[in-house]
């Protein structure tokens, strides 16, 4: 009997310390996938900043592209606008941010390199604070008028007029790409176009409709859905040849102003420090989508032109723009 008793006492010791050691092992296993889940890069939504109003330029097209990224990187991107500060209030944010990998930003040029070029900002700021990871959009510069302003049917009408007198203009900001615009036609035609800086294309559109602002300076993305409903006039497009999206308007060149270019070009950018791994992933990403045709098709149907530079490529390229924007220094009185 008692041999009995203790046969029973250390096959149950047995199966205890089996169930223990079990228990052990899927508590370790639960623990190492905990961990590598904590690992994984991006495990958590990303916060997309941008710098400029909700429907405007950079908020159409972002939120366009935003679900092919989501799709690639499997996690949801927050699109956030901050305007105000000629882009610099979201930038600012952008730049504050944890260097985690879960924030990023549009960048905007010239804007961007204007807000800490600038010496009355007094900005502590430069191309090396940021993290480049793909340029989306190229949009060039269009100058209009309210679709039944009788004044002006032409370019060549709008600027003998802006000679004799003050003309107010629209901006997204001071030495913006609006802004810059406006100084290079007033020192090279001797025209009186003044800026009245607002927080994007909403704004800017809604002022001259309203017969608040005289003339539209924005960009073709902006404008066209305005153009096509018959609600402005485009009278110049600040390009070096037509836009392929309103061919039937004439380059500020074609009128005899030329070199006279403007743009906006629109990308994406940690700030500076996020670890290497995490900004290749992020690069990666974002360069299957700006390659999706759909993505492509859905953008330029809108009038805003698919313009995608990567790496290294996009660095050279933001610098160069900087390099422009130092080039007129005279022009913006720095």
């Amino acid at each position: 009997m008692f041999k009995k008793m203790l046969s029973g006492f250390i096959m149950l010791a047995l199966i205890l310390v089996l169930a223990v050691g079990c228990g052990s092992e899927e508590t370790s296993n639960e623990s190492t996938d905990s961990a590598a889940k904590s690992e994984t890069y991006p495990n958590k939504p990303i916060n997309l900043i941008i710098a400029y109003s909700a429907g405007g330029n950079t908020d159409i097209a972002a939120r366009i592209l935003v679900p092919y990224v989501e799709e690639e990187l499997g996690v949801p991107i927050n699109v956030i606008n901050k305007p105000g500060g000629g882009g610099w209030t979201g930038w600012t944010e952008l730049l504050n941010a944890e260097k985690d990998g879960y924030t990023i930003g549009y960048i905007n040029t010239p804007n961007l390199m204007t807000g800490y070029l600038n010496p009355e900002f007094n900005r502590d700021n430069s191309l090396n604070d940021f993290e480049p990871i793909a340029n989306h959009v190229m949009d060039y510069g269009i100058i209009a008028v309210k679709a039944d302003d009788e004044r002006f049917n032409n370019i060549d009408e709008l600027i003998e007029y802006a000679k004799e007198n003050e003309v107010t203009a629209t901006t997204t900001g001071y030495a913006g790409d609006d802004h810059i615009s406006q100084l290079r036609i007033n020192q090279t035609a001797g025209t009186n176009f003044v800026a009245v800086h607002q927080a994007g294309s909403n704004e800017m559109l809604a002022s001259v409709l309203g017969g608040h602002v005289d003339v539209l300076f924005d960009n073709v993305g902006g404008a066209k859905t305005a153009y096509e409903n018959g609600e402005i006039k485009i009278l110049a497009v600040l390009a070096p040849e037509r836009s392929e999206f309103i061919p039937d308007v004439p380059t500020l060149e074609e009128s005899g102003y030329p070199d006279i270019y403007s743009f906006s070009a629109r990308g994406i950018a940690f700030p500076a420090g996020v670890d290497a791994e995490k900004v290749s992933i992020v690069k990666e990403a974002f360069v299957k989508a700006l390659e999706n045709e759909e993505q492509v098709k859905k953008i330029e149907d809108l009038g805003y032109k698919v313009y995608p530079v990567n790496g290294e490529e996009y660095r050279t390229f933001l610098e160069e723009d900087e390099a422009s924007i130092i080039g007129i220094k005279d022009v913006l009185g720095w």
